[in-house]
């Protein structure tokens, strides 16, 4: 038997940008949202988003994964394609210092209507949810 690698969807945002931040991650079908993750701008959201997957995925064991956004920028600036600067190079600090000093955790870029996680994001504000999950 073949064990499939898992999809890890990760999305964040903010109203007004900057603002109040919030976040989502869905793993095997479940969303994990956080609708008040501090204060900051769209990018910062996006960051903590990525770090809440990878940590999602750490916590569960999983060794096979990719962690799967539509944030370009944040993507490039994981995989090491675009230099992070200011606020983005801590949150690097943190995702690698997360990563560990086995192999470099995949992250790739999808469209905004491939992502789930960005798709519960929006259900939940229409629904009005601050949390879903746990």
């Amino acid at each position: 038997m073949t064990s499939r690698r898992r999809k890890i969807y990760f999305d964040g945002g903010c109203r007004p940008n900057p603002g109040t931040m919030e976040i989502a991650v869905v793993a095997g079908g479940v969303a994990y949202i956080d609708r008040d993750a501090g204060q900051g701008s769209s990018m910062d959201a996006e960051w903590l988003a990525l770090i809440a997957a990878l940590r999602l995925a750490r916590e569960r064991g999983l060794a096979d994964f990719v962690l799967l956004g539509d944030a370009a920028a944040v993507v490039a600036q994981a995989n090491g394609t675009v230099r992070a600067r200011g606020g983005a190079a801590a949150h690097l600090a943190v995702f690698r210092a997360l990563a560990g000093d086995g192999p470099a955790p995949r992250v790739r870029h999808i469209k905004r209507t491939q992502n789930l996680a960005g798709i519960a994001l929006t259900r939940a504000l229409v629904e009005g949810k601050s949390r879903i999950g746990s």
